[in-house]
């Protein structure tokens, strides 16, 4: 989407670039040229290639306004200063890469635009509409670009406001979690072996017994008293884990009684945040060093059992960044609240309601930038 937007802009903006047939390349400074003269580039590494702010970046061949020049006199200059001027206001710190394709495809809508009017097709009513909705679109796109620049202006006192004020969510324990499976793994004897009425290896053989038989799948009754059994189990770990017993050892025995192979999993859970704990068991934040909470239930999973080992406020510098974020793009949300909602649409002619989009959701059709291979 970003892409499609820059290519867009690019298209808005051309429309009222002034290009013309440039000087050559203005002649660096004396001082900077006998600086250059002097280093003496290191035999690991190229020597820094400077490009002046009014040094060519972009030469189109065999385009110019004057029609009466032919050959090499014939080109069109874009100095760095217009292209980073262009670039900046499509995107501030574009990165170079992006510039690469702005370049590309800035020299083909060049040509381009100058075919067109050519052609005659900057004048007529679709000509007039598009810019006519170009200029709301663009109008609206730096709008939004203001409006993240202001939303983004927090102030000490107001990140620090916050912090107050949302202390408990940026706390951080160390807990013994303890987790017991909601059943266990349920073992079915199989049926009686039936004797074969005849060997058929040998003439006369003796009857055999058929081994091969598939234990049947657990009864609803099994499955109710398995479930039964680890729900019992998970509320006597807690009250031994309340009197103080290890909880690595309990989670082991949780492991076994599940009848599950392999190692147990680790009790130790560092660093947590409520935000990073599913909503029914944020609860556990609130607990005291050495305190159990109550046997946690997880829909269609198990039974989680926490001791809560420390509890630490995370200082305010560690997280001024995260709290300025949040902070800019609430203050974005609300500056937006106001561009939508509150419009009538008929429906005869639009058909049923749609989930509304972004304002700047809508494109101009444009031509697509060159391919690279």
């Amino acid at each position: 989407m970003r892409s499609q937007s820059l290519v867009c802009l690019v298209c808005l903006l051309l429309a009222g670039f002034a290009f013309g047939q440039a000087a050559p390349p203005a002649t660096p400074p004396a001082a900077a040229v006998k600086a250059e003269q002097n280093a003496s580039p290191t035999p690991d590494k190229a020597p820094e290639v400077k490009v002046g702010p009014d040094d060519a970046v972009i030469t189109v061949k065999d385009f110019c306004p004057d029609t009466t020049l032919q050959g090499d006199a014939c080109k069109t200059v874009i100095t760095r200063t217009q292209f980073e001027k262009l670039a900046d206001a499509l995107q501030p710190s574009m990165p170079p890469a992006r510039r690469q394709q702005l370049a590309n495809f800035y020299a083909q809508v060049l040509r381009m635009s100058v075919a067109a009017e050519k052609r005659g097709l900057d004048k007529g009513p679709t000509f007039d509409e598009m810019m006519r909705f170009a200029r709301i679109q663009t109008l609206a796109q730096i709008l939004t670009r203001t409006l993240q620049e202001d939303s983004g202006k927090v102030s000490d006192a107001d990140i620090e406001d916050y912090y107050k004020k949302n202390e408990a969510s940026y706390e951080q324990a160390t807990f013994a979690r303890i987790y017991v499976p909601r059943t266990k793994q349920i073992v079915t004897s199989p049926a009686k072996p039936k004797a074969d009425a005849k060997d058929t290896t040998k003439p006369g053989g003796k009857a055999s017994a058929n081994t091969n038989v598939t234990p049947p799948p657990p009864t609803e009754a099994q499955k109710k008293a398995a479930e039964e059994a680890m729900t019992k189990l998970a509320d006597t770990l807690r009250a031994r884990a309340v009197a103080g017993e290890d909880p690595e050892k309990l989670q082991k025995e949780a492991h076994a009684a599940a009848g599950l192979s392999g190692d147990a999993p680790s009790t130790k859970l560092e660093k947590t945040r409520r935000i990073t704990l599913p909503a029914n068991q944020q609860s556990v934040m609130d607990l005291k060093p050495g305190e159990v909470s109550e046997v946690l239930s997880i829909p269609n999973g198990g039974y989680y059992i926490y001791k809560l080992i420390s509890k630490e406020t995370i200082p305010l510098d560690t997280v001024k960044k995260d709290i300025q974020n949040i902070l800019s793009k609430q203050r974005l949300d609300d500056s937006m609240k106001g561009f939508k909602g509150d419009v009538d649409f008929n429906d005869a002619y639009f058909g049923p309601a749609q989930k509304p989009g972004s304002i700047m959701g809508g494109r101009l059709p444009v031509p697509q930038a060159p391919k690279h291979d």
